[in-house]
C-alpha cells in the first residue's frame, strides 16, 4: 500500500526533529524542508559553535536527522519573503506606535503558507511542523486545539492559520508532554545537554529589538514629549518606536512615584505615562479577525482570551461590531493592553480565532 506523503518543516530544533521520527514511525513518506528565513550558516564558522549558538534555522541538525531517518531533505530560501512579510511588518508596526508580533505573522505568511504552497506544487498530501498544537476532527469538521502540554502550547502563535488548511495539517508533538519529546530526541542521538529552546525573535540578537529597529530604520529616533494623562509635560523620549505599554525601564524620568508607559500616540509623537493602576483596561476592540468559529459574529459569546502568549487566558464576553471587528469586555480588567498584539479566543481547549488589538 502506498504511504501517505507529508512535507515536514524542519527548523533543526528538538520538536521538529522528533516530529520527523514520529511521522516515519507512523508510516508516512516524509519530505523534510527547512525554510531559510534569516541568515545562511557558514559551515566553517558553525563548526566552532555549540548547537544552540548556530543560526535561527539549525540546518546542520536538520540534515543530520534527515540522514538518520533516511528521509529526503532540502533547504528553500525564503529570506526575501520573510523580510517583506515579517520584518517590514515588525518595523512599520513599531514605527507606527504599535507592538507587532512577528512570530504570529511568520507562521501565517511564511512558514505554514510556504509549506502549504510547496506541498501543492509537489503533490504532497499533508504538511507537518513541530508546533505544540492539535487539530481535531469531529463529524467532518476540523478544529484547532491547544496542545496537551499546556506549558508548551503554541496555539497563540497559530491562530491566523487559514481554516481551510486544517484537514491537511499534522502536529505530531502536540499530543505529547515535553519530557517525552526530550526522551525521543535523546534516542535520535541529538545533543540534548546542549540544545536550548530559543526565547528570542530569530532576527533580533540578545532580545535587543530597539537596537535592531534603529539600525534598520534610523529615522525612528525622533525625540518627542513624555506627558501625563492630562497632557502635562514630563520629559523627552527617544522616539515612539522604542516604547510599549507597561514599560517602566529606560524612561529616564524622575518622579515621586513609579511611572509606566500607558499609551503611545503616533499622531502627536508623544508617549503617555502614568502610575501602574492606569494600565488597567476593562475592554478593547480587536480587528483583522481570523475565525475558526464564525458564530462569534452572530451575537455575544463568553470566551477565554489570551492577550499575550506568556499570560494565562482570562474570561471575557465577545460581541461583534461588524464582520471584521469584535468588542471584548473583560470580566477582570487587564494590564497594559498593547495595540498590534494578538488577542486569541478559546472555548476550553478549542481555538475560536482572534484578531489584533486596536488602539484604545
Amino acid at each position: 500500500m502506498k504511504k501517505p506523503t507529508v512535507l515536514l518543516g524542519m527548523s533543526g530544533g528538538v520538536d521538529s526533529s522528533v516530529a520527523a521520527a514520529l511521522l516515519v514511525r507512523d508510516g508516512y513518506e516524509v519530505h523534510g524542508v527547512t525554510l531559510q528565513v534569516w541568515e545562511h550558516e557558514d559551515d566553517s564558522v558553525a563548526a566552532s559553535k555549540k548547537w544552540q549558538e548556530r543560526g535561527c534555522c539549525k540546518i546542520g541538525i536538520a540534515r543530520y536527522v534527515a540522514q538518520r531517518l533516511n528521509i529526503s531533505y532540502e533547504v528553500v530560501d525564503e529570506r526575501q519573503n520573510f523580510r517583506e512579510s515579517v520584518i517590514k511588518d515588525f518595523l512599520d508596526g513599531y514605527a507606527g506606535g504599535i507592538t507587532p508580533n512577528p512570530c504570529v505573522r511568520c507562521n501565517e505568511r511564511v512558514k505554514l503558507r510556504g509549506l502549504i504552497d510547496l506541498a501543492e506544487q509537489r503533490g504532497i498530501e499533508y504538511v507537518a511542523t513541530g508546533h505544540y498544537v492539535r487539530v481535531q476532527e469531529c463529524g467532518g469538521q476540523y478544529a484547532l486545539h491547544r496542545a496537551l502540554d499546556e506549558k508548551k502550547d503554541q496555539s497563540y502563535f497559530l491562530y491566523r492559520l487559514n481554516p481551510a488548511w486544517l484537514p491537511r495539517l499534522r502536529f505530531p508533538v502536540g499530543g505529547m508532554q515535553k519530557a517525552d519529546v526530550w526522551a525521543e530526541a535523546e534516542a535520535l542521538g541529538l545533543p540534548v545537554d546542549e540544545l536550548k529552546e530559543s526565547q528570542e525573535i530569530c532576527f533580533v540578537s540578545h532580545g535587543d529589538y530597539r537596537t535592531f529597529i534603529e539600525s534598520e530604520m534610523p529615522d525612528t529616533r525622533r525625540p518627542g514629549d513624555f506627558v501625563d494623562g492630562n497632557g502635562r509635560y514630563l520629559g523627552r523620549h527617544d522616539g515612539i518606536a522604542f516604547y510599549t505599554p507597561g514599560q517602566r525601564r529606560g524612561l529616564g524620568i524622575a518622579a515621586g512615584q513609579r511611572l509606566y508607559v500607558r499609551q503611545v500616540m503616533p499622531v502627536t509623537n508623544t508617549v503617555v505615562l502614568g502610575p501602574e493602576e492606569t494600565l488597567l483596561s476593562s475592554a478593547c476592540h480587536i480587528q483583522g479577525l481570523n475565525l475558526f468559529d464564525r458564530s462569534l459574529c452572530t451575537g455575544k459569546t463568553d470566551v477565554a482570551v489570551k492577550i499575550r502568549y506568556a499570560t494565562p487566558a482570562t474570561a471575557a464576553t465577545a460581541e461583534p461590531i461588524d464582520q471584521d471587528r469584535l468588542h471584548l469586555a473583560f470580566h477582570v480588567p487587564q494590564r497594559a493592553l498593547s495595540p498590534g498584539q494578538s488577542a486569541v479566543l478559546y472555548h476550553g481547549d478549542r481555538v475560536l480565532g482572534g484578531g489584533m488589538i486596536q488602539a484604545i
